[in-house]
């Protein structure tokens, strides 16, 4: 992936009509998107509620643990403890909704039956020479096991959307390893918490106060026994209640982690401001760090998409190894996804490598930059993708969707999306820890069950199970 934020570029007024999503596809891919408008039927109430605790929430790599589920019928009516995008999540599942199978024609879409939606994708694959199967990062580890075995089987390359995010941090760990630890021991014992390049106050809602600044701890009971330190290169939310802030210039994250580390290891900085900081600062900084007890550094794309990439993290895993010498610290990276991590840790568990794995020689192998998703467009190598639980189109750079929309794209979603409006095979799916249970690891890989709160629209199966019909198919075609 291109470090896209270091583009200089200029800005100029334009006359021209600003263009919606459909107009975009129209004039600029030239390819027409189709929807159809469903009428989400209606789930039915009844007098008596029903209240699921301890429900996983499947929004954000926090995966709280705690929340509770009202349900009324086979509708969900509230949800406790949630953060606003958490309970919209939940709350609001039932919406655009894609409620049958479609395989587009030269008339549009057209509604089929599963079976011959499964068959359909089936040969779009079985009769691809290097597909690509692409997303996992908002499904079960259940289901991404299938999606590996049927990877290896089509000798193709799977890929998730770490390689849009925190892909710089699996190079980097692979690099330097990494000093880690649960979220737990962060919220009993760390007494100083610093946010790099990261904004959870807006991303992971819930994070502060569950998990680090403002979690109440059997050692650390309160915010008034933490120090808070929030580096990042405009102020945000998460700054306002930090009590040391400072404002980096972009790009120069690599030389504020080498400063920290100069003054950790006891050399001098000669220059007066190392990335638009005073070096008096940055002698403060490194002695709250050297002086904690317990410290834990969360980072976020504001450190992985910037010039550097995974040399930033390299710097940033090494700054925590030097700490260790003096107290106790971690780096553990704010995960987007709910299970991003999972749908890294599931192949790494299977095939040795975290993304971007490719089966072309009938074994996995691994070439970050030439074997990610983006890379493989751009040079118009894939000739089929199977999206799964992902709307890449409207997200990836303008030469990566140019080849995609070209190709045959099938995708398995929920709900409709750019990519389902434009791809060959629409199967729908349900929702991970709404309408089926699964597996899901939380930022700092710590593994757990989602619950079924409701059951699913008729006929719509999980993801797990779309996928094991789909490589029975293609199994019957390749022998």
């Amino acid at each position: 992936m291109p470090t896209l934020k270091s583009i200089e570029v200029s800005i100029s007024r334009t006359l021209e009509k600003v263009l919606d999503i459909e107009q975009l596809l129209k004039e600029k891919f030239r390819v027409e998107p189709h929807a159809i408008v469903e009428k989400t039927p209606d789930p039915g109430t009844s007098s008596n509620t029903t209240t699921i605790r301890n429900v996983v929430c499947s929004f954000c790599g926090c995966l709280c643990d705690d929340l509770e589920v009202i349900i009324s019928g086979n509708k969900i009516v509230r949800v406790r403890n949630a953060c606003t995008l958490g309970a919209s999540k939940i709350v609001h599942s039932s919406e655009n909704r894609i409620f049958h199978p479609y395989i587009r024609t030269e008339k549009g879409l057209k509604e089929v039956s599963l079976e011959k939606a499964i068959k359909e994708a089936a040969n779009i694959l079985a009769s691809s020479k290097y597909p690509l199967l692409y997303g996992w990062s908002n499904t079960s580890v259940e289901a991404m096991r299938v999606g590996l075995e049927l990877a290896e089987y089509l000798g193709g390359v799977i890929d998730n959307t770490s390689t849009l995010c925190h892909g710089p941090s699996t190079l980097a760990v692979q690099e330097v390893g990494m000093v880690s630890s649960t979220l737990g021991q962060i919220r009993n014992y760390a007494d100083l918490i610093v946010y790099w390049g990261c904004n959870p106050f807006n991303a992971h809602p819930r994070h502060p106060s569950r998990y680090s600044a403002f979690a109440r701890g059997i050692y650390i009971k309160t915010r008034r026994e933490r120090k808070i330190i929030v580096v990042d290169v405009r102020e945000t939310d998460t700054s306002r209640i930090a009590d040391t802030f400072l404002k980096i210039e972009p790009n120069k994250d690599y030389e504020l982690a080498s400063a920290l580390r100069m003054i950790v290891r006891g050399y001098d900085i000669e220059y007066r401001k190392v990335a638009g900081i005073d070096v008096d600062k940055i002698y403060e900084l490194a002695d709250l760090m050297m002086s904690a007890k317990f410290g834990a550094i969360f980072y976020g794309l504001g450190v992985t998409m910037t010039s550097g990439k995974s040399r930033n993290i390299e710097e940033l895993i090494k700054l925590v190894q030097d700490l260790n010498e003096w107290t106790k610290f971690v780096i553990l990276p704010m995960r987007g996804h709910y299970n991003v991590t999972g749908a890294n840790q599931s192949k790494l568990w299977i095939t040795g490598y975290p993304y971007a794995v490719d089966f072309r020689r009938g074994y996995p192998r691994y070439f970050p930059g030439m074997t990610s998703t983006i890379d493989l467009l751009n040079n118009e190598e894939v000739d089929a993708a199977l999206i799964v639980a992902s709307d890449p189109i409207p997200h990836f750079p303008a030469k990566a969707t140019s080849h995609l929309v070209k190709i045959p794209k099938i995708t398995l979603d929920p709900k409709w999306s750019v990519t389902a409006m434009v791809s060959e095979v629409i199967i729908p799916t349900s929702i991970v820890g709404v309408e089926c249970s699964g597996t899901a690891y939380r930022m700092d890989k710590v593994p757990l069950r989602t619950k079924k709160l409701i059951d699913p629209p008729r006929g719509v199966l999980s993801d797990e199970e779309v996928l094991r019909m789909l490589l029975k198919e293609v199994k019957a075609l390749i022998r």
